[in-house]
């Protein structure tokens, strides 16, 4: 489970459509794939986004090392589009960029690619509803897994309340998480840290399960991430992930590269028990794409 993914979507508009800054006079294409007027004072300098009925949400990115809550522009009923692979090779490290600052680069073409639309659900009407009232919307969390999860969103930032299955019955996936697991809290400033064990109950394909999750997460680098959408200015969260299940301890590592104003636009999931702080053979490996 990639229980990282987590994405700022972009609104369904197709008015004055752009699918880089170059189609934009300003320089600037907002995650609508809308160009920002030419008056826009955050033109060209980051990201923004907008959503609905092409209204903007106001978030106009500061670039100050701190994600705020208002930062984070996510929405039940966006949409967003990734580029996925699986099984593939990838630099988690990056390299030096001018000035000294890291760049990751997830613009090339990789075996088995494919693109994904992930949409943020609403809840109301879903089967799963009223067992998560505090949820905000649920969202596809693996490539190889329609499991969705369940996500909050308030002050404090996303966290994952819940896995469900996208379909109710005998064979449904419904965890809950006691507590909540904070996925991209906020504020969260340059040297973020949080740790989290979650007991995780309730039924997985129709089993009935109890198993604990332990969460230690960090923002271990900033620095800029390229993707096929453009280039961003990010901070890294690292995510090790300890699942014990009986006698059964399961590790994994993730990487969740996280801009303002568009929530995460990379994201790098290893292999089951990863030791290295940095890693090259991926389990999955997400980019936003146009």
């Amino acid at each position: 489970m990639v229980a990282l993914l987590v994405a700022a979507g972009c609104s369904s508009s197709d008015l004055a459509r752009c699918d880089d800054h170059g189609d934009c006079a300003s320089g600037f294409c907002r995650a609508d794939h809308t160009c920002a007027p030419d008056d826009d004072p955050d033109a060209g300098s980051g990201a923004d986004a907008t959503a609905g009925d092409d209204a903007p949400l106001g978030c106009s990115p500061d670039h100050d090392g701190t994600l705020t809550r208002d930062e984070l522009v996510m929405a039940a009923g966006q949409t967003a589009s990734f580029r996925v692979a699986t099984d593939v090779t990838v630099d988690t490290a990056g390299t030096q960029g001018a000035g000294g600052a890291r760049v990751w680069t997830f613009t090339a073409a990789l075996t088995g690619d494919r693109d994904l639309d992930l949409a943020l659900l609403a809840p109301s009407g879903q089967w799963w509803a009223a067992s998560f009232p505090t949820a905000s919307y649920a969202t596809r969390l693996s490539a190889d897994s329609a499991l969705l999860g369940v996500m909050r969103l308030d002050a404090a930032g996303v966290a994952l309340v819940g896995v469900v299955s996208p379909e109710a019955g005998l064979s449904r996936t419904e965890l809950a998480y006691d507590p909540a697991v904070p996925i991209i809290p906020t504020p969260l400033g340059p040297s973020a840290t949080w740790n989290v064990t979650s007991t995780v109950s309730g039924v997985a394909s129709g089993v009935a399960v109890f198993y604990t999750e332990r969460y230690q997460g960090r923002v271990d680098a900033v620095g800029d991430a390229a993707t096929a959408f453009g280039t961003f200015p990010v901070r890294r969260i690292a995510v090790d992930l300890t699942r014990t299940v009986g006698a059964v301890v399961t590790t994994r590592r993730t990487f969740a590269f996280v801009a303002e104003c568009y929530g995460t636009v990379a994201t790098i999931a290893s292999q089951d028990y990863e030791s290295g702080s940095e890693f090259t053979d991926a389990a999955e490996l997400w980019r936003l794409t146009p």
